[in-house]
């Protein structure tokens, strides 16, 4: 019989395979009709798998394209396009720069031209190009400040959207009419297509009202420039642009689910909308654990060997100066509240391979991870107190490294009971 950690691994490899965007961009393009001379857009973390796919199956019919992703995730040329990585989650140059490269590109197009736009998480990030009066350095600051106070992304994007000459449908306003196919893999709970990628090409719901409410609710300062930038509208209607959605974490979820069914576990899908705190997350899970324990009813009637999952994307209020994200967040936390069980392993997981700003995409924890912390003279409450997870998890040999994964659909946690 294979060790519950090695069912979890099994599990973390299925769940990333299903939701690899190249089979689904390829399904969205066979059979549309695609003229000879389309320009095509990538940004996000899995643009450069979105691109090579969709050049695979289009070739020569795209006349030139612009890719932007995040350092580390280009696997080299693809034709005709040109590739640019750029800033997550804090835009930097590179991000501004892609932006003019994609608006080179689709200037002068007319509502004859075809504009293949492939949409994954991460392009509010990576995609931007200020509101005149607005720096890059004023994006960043607020970005930062958002980050920091633990908004919801929605928020942080309907402040993006607001600062932003491409987001909120106004980058569907630089294509003159031209006609948009957007090929999306969706990482907002909800798939919301205003909220992914900060909505360049869809309608904005987010109003200036709401922006300001968010600067106000969260005490964030910003100079008279930028209120005047908040105040500016985004476009509420566009109509130039049909779009797809191929991924979501529903699938992330569902994948979860088929294989610890298949290894002998009852799954059950908890949920596909988490979000809040991702600590409370963790203490949430560790109760699970107790009761799976301790024989205890509970209200879904489970009993080990079972596999309990959610999907979402929680959020890290930063209280201190540590390194790690909110996967390893959830994980650490979990840990903490179920030191000392058996037969148990809990994963998080950021399906895109790299959560927060780490080379980690989350944690695997058991009831002696702490144990194994503490012999390394780490203390695991100390560390997430100032937000450490990285630090804690890689004492105990307890970081999932996947690397970069070309996709990026939300988050999954996975709770394993024997």
């Amino acid at each position: 019989m294979k060790s519950i950690r090695e069912d979890a691994q099994r599990i973390i490899d299925e769940c990333i395979k299903a939701v690899l965007p190249e089979a689904a961009v390829m399904k969205a393009l066979t059979g549309k009709k695609i003229g000879s001379d389309a320009v095509m857009v990538a940004i996000g973390k899995a643009a450069w798998n979105m691109a090579k796919a969709a050049s695979d199956i289009l070739g020569s019919k795209i006349k030139k394209g612009v890719v932007v992703t995040k350092y580390g995730h280009s696997k080299g040329a693809i034709e005709r396009c040109e590739i640019i990585e750029a800033g997550h989650p804090v835009p930097d140059d590179n991000s501004v720069l892609g932006a003019d490269k994609i608006l080179e590109i689709v200037a002068g197009l007319t509502p004859e031209d075809q504009v293949i736009f492939l949409i994954s998480g991460g392009g509010s990030a990576l995609f931007e190009k200020p509101l005149p009066g607005v720096s890059l350095e004023d994006i960043r600051n607020i970005t930062d400040q958002l980050l920091r106070c633990g908004a919801a992304i929605a928020e942080i994007n309907t402040i993006r959207k607001h600062l932003s000459a491409v987001k909120g449908g106004r980058f569907a306003k630089h294509c003159a009419g031209a006609g948009i196919y957007a090929i999306v893999l969706s990482d907002v709970i909800g798939d919301r297509l205003d909220v992914i990628a900060s909505g360049p090409a869809y309608p904005d719901r987010s109003t200036s009202q709401e922006a300001i409410g968010i600067v106000k609710k969260y005490r964030i300062e910003i100079p008279d420039s930028l209120m005047k930038a908040l105040n500016q509208e985004t476009p509420k209607t566009i109509d130039n642009c049909d779009t797809v959605v191929i991924g979501s974490v529903t699938s992330l979820c569902d994948a979860a689910a088929k294989c610890a069914a298949e290894l002998g576990y009852t799954p059950l899908v908890l949920s596909t909308s988490v979000d809040g705190e991702a600590c409370e997350t963790g203490r949430f899970f560790a109760s699970m654990v107790r009761e799976m324990q301790n024989g205890t009813k509970n209200a879904f009637a489970l009993k080990p060997p079972c596999a309990i999952i959610a999907g979402g994307e929680t959020v890290v209020h930063l209280k201190g100066n540590g390194k790690g994200g909110r996967n390893q967040e959830i994980a650490l936390s979990a840990a903490i509240g179920a030191e000392g069980l058996e037969n148990f392993v809990l994963f998080s997981l950021g399906s895109d391979g790299t959560d927060g700003p780490t080379d980690a995409a989350g944690g695997i924890i058991d009831g002696q991870s702490t144990a194994r912390m503490r012999a390394s003279s780490v203390i695991p409450e100390a560390c997430l107190q100032e937000n450490n997870s990285y630090h804690a998890l890689k004492a105990s040999g307890d970081l999932i490294m996947t690397g970069p994964t070309g996709t990026n659909v939300n988050d999954v946690t996975v709770l394993l009971c024997r």
